[in-house]
C-alpha cells in the first residue's frame, strides 16, 4: 500500500505540471489586452504600456510562464491589481467558504445517493425502484441554476425559512446555527445533480454484485439479510462508486462557480467571476490553479481509498 501511495503522489506531480501549462495559456491566450480592460478606453497608450510592463505582459509567454511558475513554487502567486493585495491570501481567504460548501453538498450527495440506489437495488422493479428511479432521473435533468433560483423563491422569499444568500462566519454572532441556515440552500442546490448521479450507478453496482455467487453463499449460509447488504454487497459495490465519488468531488467544485454567484456564497467561484469581470489575470490564473490542485489531491485520496477497498488494484 504504500509503494502504491508514492506511485500515485509521483504521478500527480506531471499532472499538477500540466494543470499550469493549460491553466496559464488559458488565460494569457484570452483575446483583448487587460491593461486596456482594467484602465478603461479612455486610457493613453503610454499608460497601456506601462501597466503591461508592471504586469510582465511584454516579455515573451515562456518567460512569462517560466517566471509565474516559479513564483507559484515559493507560494508567490502574484498581486492582484484590482484588489492591491497578494494573490494568495484573496484565494486562501476564499477557499474555507468554497471547501465548506463542497464538503456539505458532497456529503449530502454521498448519504443520499448511496441510501437511494441501496433502497432501488434491493427492490428492484417494485414501485420504491420505480419512484427512487423517477426522482433521481428529475434531480440529473434539473440545471442547478434553475434549481437555485427556484429554491430562493420557494423556500426563502415566499416562506421565509432561509436567507436568499450571504454567508454567516463560523464564529460570529449567529454561531454554526446561523452559519447552516446559510449553507442549506446552496448546498442543496449543489448536491442535486451529484446525488442523482451517484444513486444511479450505486443502484447498477448492487445489481450487479447482488447476482454475484458470494452473495448467494453467505445467505445459503443464513447470514441475516441486512448484513449481506451493509456489510457483503455494499462493501464491493463502493469499488465501482468511489472513483465516481471523487468525480463528483471534482463536479461540485466546477459547480460552485454558478452556485455561489447565484446564492452570493464568498467562496473561489464567486470570486473567479469577479474576476473574469476586472480582467484581474494573475488572481483569475491562482484561484483557477488552486481549484485545479485541489481536484488533484482529491482523486489521489480517492484513489488511494480505492486501493484500501480492493488490494488488487495496488498490483
Amino acid at each position: 500500500m504504500r509503494s502504491y501511495a508514492l506511485r500515485r503522489l509521483a504521478l500527480a506531480v506531471p499532472v499538477l505540471f500540466g494543470v499550469t501549462v493549460v491553466v496559464f495559456l488559458v488565460i494569457a491566450l484570452v483575446p483583448g489586452d487587460p491593461a486596456l480592460a482594467i484602465l478603461g478606453s479612455y486610457a493613453t497608450p503610454e499608460s497601456v504600456a506601462r501597466l503591461n510592463a508592471e504586469l510582465g505582459l511584454d516579455r515573451p509567454l515562456p518567460v512569462r510562464y517560466l517566471a509565474w511558475v516559479g513564483n507559484a513554487l515559493t507560494g508567490d502567486l502574484g498581486r492582484s491589481y484590482a484588489l492591491d493585495r497578494p494573490v494568495l491570501d484573496e484565494v486562501l481567504e476564499r477557499l474555507g467558504p468554497t471547501l465548506i460548501l463542497a464538503a456539505a453538498a458532497l456529503a449530502l450527495s454521498v448519504l443520499f445517493g448511496l441510501a437511494a440506489g441501496v433502497a432501488s437495488a434491493v427492490r428492484q422493479n417494485g414501485w420504491v425502484d420505480r419512484t427512487i428511479g423517477l426522482a433521481l432521473l428529475l434531480g440529473v435533468s434539473t440545471p442547478s441554476f434553475f434549481l437555485g433560483l427556484l429554491l430562493i423563491l420557494w423556500l426563502s422569499v415566499g416562506l421565509g425559512w432561509f436567507p436568499t444568500g450571504g454567508m454567516s462566519a463560523l464564529f460570529g454572532g449567529g454561531g454554526i446555527a446561523d452559519l447552516l441556515r446559510h449553507l442549506v440552500l446552496p448546498a442543496v442546490t449543489l448536491a442535486v445533480v451529484a446525488t442523482a448521479i451517484l444513486g444511479r450507478l450505486t443502484r447498477a453496482a448492487m445489481l450487479d454484485v447482488l447476482r454475484q455467487d458470494f452473495v448467494r453463499t453467505a445467505r445459503a449460509k443464513g447470514v441475516d439479510e441486512d448484513r449481506v447488504i451493509s456489510v457483503h454487497a455494499l462493501k464491493s459495490a463502493l469499488v465501482a462508486v468511489v472513483p465516481v465519488i471523487g468525480l463528483q468531488a471534482g463536479y461540485v467544485l466546477g459547480g460552485a462557480v454558478y452556485v455561489e454567484t447565484v446564492f452570493q456564497w464568498p467562496g473561489v467561484g464567486r470570486m473567479l467571476v469577479e474576476a473574469v469581470g476586472r480582467r484581474d489575470i494573475l488572481l483569475v490564473q491562482g484561484g483557477v490553479l488552486a481549484v485545479a490542485a485541489l481536484y488533484v489531491a482529491i482523486n489521489v485520496v480517492t484513489d488511494l481509498a480505492q486501493a484500501v477497498l480492493d488490494p488488487r488494484i495496488e498490483a
